[in-house]
């Protein structure tokens, strides 16, 4: 069985901006916020942390404070993916050398690459470190899956440990489960279809809304492994309406600004990406009160 990383709920936590550079202040409020309610591992520089309009300088010290911040109260996991191996390469052993517990790496995107050329990419990025690493796959953002066969081949790799699954395809998930069991563990990247990624056999989920309700949905995965299905499924039921307001427009929008509503200091997300829109605040704010956080 390959190492643990978490067995839970892990927040891909969302990064604060100010015109030259990171909130840090803000951003330490939300990391001890997770740590309080209960979270069980923070996902630090991903999607929603809004890495691909980070420099260089701001992702390297965001990473940093991040592992600071946290002290080993959980294991902190940073995205260090890159479309151009040699930088994810780089940052991975970035991530080692300041103390992550783990780092998570999605596909190559734009260039994209072959199924070939993906084994390839992670057994560079696994052989220069001896981080645990979890795969990270997204077609809808990175034109890229990866397949079931590939998540078998990638899983003979001894610090590959698991897949944030965000393909969406749970015929997918049940194959990668089948074929690659605990020597792959899976995360559901779906905040949506977290109980039947955990039906399958899944052991957690790195999520979008525990930015902004980590003890309910934390709670949520807990009730699931403690045998509480029905506790776990009226939890997930209550989620919909938010998690669907949460990606009505495309994620980090949304959630920065319900962190906004909460009364944090989180802005807007960078260019290319906007402000949410009036009509979808409403809906934003209609959804939250309803699922009881405001």
């Amino acid at each position: 069985m390959k190492k643990l990383l978490f067995k839970g709920c892990a927040t891909a936590i969302a990064t604060p901006f100010l015109d030259n550079g990171v909130n840090f202040d803000e951003f330490g409020k939300l990391i001890d916020f997770q740590i309080l309610n209960g979270i069980d591992a923070i996902v630090v520089c991903g999607t929603t942390g809004e890495s691909a309009t980070m420099t260089d300088t701001e992702r390297k010290d965001t990473m940093k404070f991040a592992i600071e911040k946290v002290n080993k109260r959980v294991p902190v996991i940073l995205g260090t993916g890159s479309n151009c191996t040699a930088t994810a390469v780089e940052l991975t052993k970035y991530a080692e050398s300041i103390g992550a517990d783990g780092a998570l790496v999605v596909t190559p995107y734009y260039n994209k690459t072959t199924p070939a050329g993906l084994l390839k990419h992670y057994e560079v990025i696994a052989n220069s470190t001896n981080l645990p690493i979890i795969v990270y796959s997204v077609p809808s953002r990175t034109g890229v899956n990866i397949s079931s066969k590939t998540c078998l081949e990638l899983s003979k790799i001894e610090n590959i440990v698991g897949i944030k699954e965000a393909s969406g395809n749970l015929s997918q998930v049940a194959e990668i489960a089948s074929l690659c069991g605990d020597n792959l563990h899976i995360y559901s990247g779906n905040d949506d279809l977290v109980l039947p990624t955990l039906s399958l056999g899944g052991k957690g989920v790195i999520s979008v809304i525990s930015n902004i309700a980590p003890k309910k949905f934390s709670s949520m995965v807990h009730y699931f492994f403690n045998g509480e299905i029905e506790k776990a499924t009226k939890l997930s039921l209550e989620s919909i309406e938010l998690i669907n307001a949460l990606f009505c427009e495309v994620n980090p929008i949304p959630v920065k600004e319900a962190l906004n509503i909460l009364g944090y200091n989180f802005g807007i997300p960078r260019l290319p990406l906007v402000k949410l829109s009036k009509e979808n605040r409403l809906i934003l704010q209609n959804a939250m009160k309803n699922y009881g956080l405001i």
